[in-house]
């Protein structure tokens, strides 16, 4: 009976710890998208990627969320790997525009670390993520959303590079699922409308 009991208590406290988890970084807003387009070989990006990234300047900018102004405070890469400087490289016009340090200390599988560092150290900041498509839903996961709320199956497409992932925050760092979407960049020729 005595074990029954402490079981009950242990199941009671742990579902109490995670209704009042904290998802993200508090009063923030986290912007997530994915490194402009691959170059054919090597690890860099295409002409178009480059001009995405060079388009990326104004655009986030300008960036503005229901009419309020959101313009990134920070910026994360994914880490270069062996086969792709990508979301650094995608990054980089944006971040030298707006006078901002590039934060590529998290690899791919670190979705983890990086939400528990943006939670730590982020708070009330507008916040800019540029990561690799298969490594999205993890992200977002990690942040406290639905992967399957913002991308169809739960999966970024590998031919899509042209949205914004918004996600926001309230006071407590938890999900605000309606300030949260996912936004069509219009940036170039061909984006999705």
């Amino acid at each position: 009976m005595d074990r029954r009991l402490v079981i009950a208590v242990l199941f009671s406290f742990t579902l109490t710890l995670a209704a009042n988890a904290q998802d993200g970084p508090k009063n923030a807003v986290v912007l997530i998208i994915r490194h402009a387009e691959d170059a054919g070989s090597g690890d860099g990006i295409s002409p178009l990627g480059q001009e995405r990234a060079e388009a990326y300047k104004d655009y986030f900018l300008k960036f503005t969320v229901d009419s309020k102004p959101r313009e990134p405070q920070v910026i994360f890469a994914a880490k270069d790997s062996k086969k792709s400087h990508r979301p650094r490289l995608t990054m980089e016009p944006f971040a030298k525009a707006a006078k901002l340090q590039i934060d590529t200390r998290f690899g791919n599988n670190q979705s983890a670390d990086l939400a528990a560092d943006l939670r730590a150290n982020q708070q009330g900041k507008v916040i800019l993520i540029c990561w690799r498509h298969p490594y999205i839903p993890a992200l977002l996961g990690a942040l406290g959303a639905n992967p399957t709320t913002f991308l169809p199956n739960g999966k970024w497409p590998g031919a899509v590079y042209d949205w914004v992932i918004l996600l926001s925050f309230d006071q407590d760092g938890r999900l605000i699922p309606s300030s949260s979407r996912r936004i069509n960049e219009h940036l170039m020729p061909g984006d999705s409308q």
